[in-house]
């Protein structure tokens, strides 16, 4: 693709001086409003050439003032900020029931709203589910008439084993070929360069640049959703390890000799603290005649029960029902005891389905830190439900493409001095 969308920094000028633009804009984009001080000491560049750059970016309707900082003496100082819809991105997010696109511009307003389609995936799903979001996206296009030369990048999250460095998903989409991209077939399919994540990385980029874990520097984010993920923020940056990997809590050995999980793997928590876990002990306890307001389900809505009415139940006062969170509160804290000690982190964020049985879950899960957590360690660890919507992934996946396609943009910059290219 083109820099066509950026072309108001691509007029007439020398390569350094298009790098430095380009470093701007990805620095006002991910500090937010800033003055010529502090984009001094981030860039290592002089006030003049800074206040150059500025002036350069405003005639080219990209930056704009926005307000005054903090005093350090003297006037306020000017805060210079990315002006709205100056880069928009597609975002998706891909669940194992269905899919949600939406369109995000630089400084996060959605250009369109998260809108989801009945699209499932599973480890055989192959090449035809390419056609069929290709065509949702292209209608999403033309509805609010937007060209796709306007759109930077793409950038996709879904759950699973995902390495982003070759686009590669090694828990789904598995029916072609072992060697299939998804990088690349999303690629070919939106005529677009596009980053593959896995979705745990969505919400705790989410949380750092909206949420609670914002301006914190060692915070685990835990994503209690159909299955277990965990992000882990050390430092002040998100830490993925070398392949993207990391974070795969819900498939610590958990019981000896426990359940079969979908890994191959036997007793991993995902067996017993996760949604599908959930709707499993609900659906045994049931047809074992337990008594329970969830004996209204037919076979089939039993069938397809999902977390979301258990914990309806729950919060009706159902007491089969606020046993069977109480379980996985128990068991999930007992696995975060063991990353409190892990990694000391200052913060914990709760997300996903299960966290939302609020009470019913963080109690025993608070019991379970008590008795297996070294007070000393557990002291100063504070663990909250986030406060960030369902659709929060998608600010994740934002911030991740954006910064991703810009880094591309100023790295193609020395390679060519015609047009610059991404792919």
């Amino acid at each position: 693709m083109d820099l066509r969308l950026l072309n108001h920094l691509t007029k007439p000028t020398h390569d350094k001086q298009l790098t430095h633009k380009y470093q701007l804009v990805k620095h006002l984009f991910n500090l937010g409003p800033c003055s010529v001080s502090t984009l001094c000491q981030t860039m290592n560049m002089s006030t003049p050439s800074i206040l150059k750059l500025i002036s350069n970016l405003i005639d080219e309707d990209w930056i704009e003032k926005k307000g005054y900082g903090v005093s350090i003496g003297g006037r306020k100082p000017d805060l210079y900020s990315l002006k709205d819809k100056k880069i928009l991105i597609i975002c998706i997010d891909i669940a194992l029931f269905h899919t949600k696109i939406a369109i995000i511009d630089n400084n996060y307003n959605y250009i369109v709203e998260a809108q989801t389609i009945a699209l499932p995936i599973s480890k055989s799903t192959g090449s035809d589910f390419f056609p069929i979001l290709s065509s949702h996206v292209q209608d999403i296009l033309k509805d609010y008439n937007i060209n796709i030369d306007q759109l930077i990048g793409c950038s996709v999250g879904m759950p699973g084993l995902i390495d982003s460095e070759i686009g590669k998903s090694y828990s789904y989409f598995l029916s072609d070929t072992d060697d299939t991209s998804l990088k690349a077939e999303f690629e070919k399919m939106l005529k677009l360069p596009v980053i593959i994540q896995n979705d745990v990385n969505g919400s705790s980029m989410a949380e750092f640049t909206h949420g609670m874990a914002k301006g914190k520097q060692n915070v685990l984010i835990l994503l209690m959703d159909l299955g277990v993920g965990l992000g882990i923020i050390m430092d002040g940056k998100l830490r993925k390890g070398v392949c993207g990997f990391s974070g795969e809590l819900g498939h610590i050995p958990f019981v000896e000799n426990g359940a079969l999980c979908y890994c191959g793997k036997h007793g991993c928590l995902e067996t017993i603290a996760s949604g599908n876990a959930l709707s499993e002990m609900a659906k045994e306890g049931i047809l074992s005649g337990k008594n329970s307001m969830l004996n209204k389900l037919s076979k089939e809505e039993l069938q397809r029960i999902e977390p979301a009415i258990i914990i309806d139940a729950a919060n009706k006062g159902d007491q089969y029902a606020i046993q069977l969170l109480s379980n996985i509160g128990t068991h999930m804290g007992k696995g975060i005891a063991m990353l409190i000690q892990l990694f000391n982190p200052e913060l914990i964020i709760l997300s996903g389905k299960i966290a939302e049985a609020k009470q019913y879950i963080t109690l025993p899960m608070q019991q379970a830190i008590n008795t297996y957590c070294m007070t000393q360690i557990r002291e100063r660890t504070t663990i909250v439900s986030s406060e960030l919507g369902e659709n929060s992934r998608l600010l994740g996946y934002a911030t991740t493409g954006i910064d991703h396609f810009l880094d591309a943009c100023i790295k193609k910059i020395g390679k060519s001095k015609s047009k610059l290219h991404i792919h």
